[in-house]
């Protein structure tokens, strides 16, 4: 099985699919005034986009890296979301860094690998 990738530029592809499974580039909201809920819903909604256009969903990721501007100010609001988003039992790997984003407004950023359905 050969590598497919998805919304391929110059520099990065949006989606990545081999061998089962899916690797998302660090997807962002698209309102980057937004407040740290808004923004990280807005993100997991380009997430889910971007599975189901690879083919899975949101019970089959595996790993998320999460990046937030200001992890002290911002790690409660993004988690109350993502409890949200995450379906019962099938929390992934993951890990919450703090990070200088590339633009400022930015105040989360996700990465995302996931299982393609059997």
């Amino acid at each position: 099985m050969g590598i497919e990738r998805l919304h391929t530029d110059k520099r990065m592809s949006l989606v990545v699919k081999h061998q089962g499974t899916v690797y998302l580039s660090g997807e962002v909201a698209n309102d980057f005034q937004a407040g740290i809920a808004q923004q990280t819903r807005e993100t997991l909604q380009n997430i889910e986009r971007l599975l189901d256009e690879a083919g899975t969903d949101k019970n089959h990721v595996l790993s998320a890296t999460i990046y937030l501007k200001d992890i002290d100010a911002h790690f409660g609001g993004m988690n109350d979301v993502w409890d949200q988003w995450v379906p019962a039992g099938k929390g992934p790997a993951r890990a919450t860094v703090e990070a200088k984003m590339c633009e400022p407004g930015i105040l989360v950023e996700i990465s995302i690998v996931a299982a393609l359905p059997a």
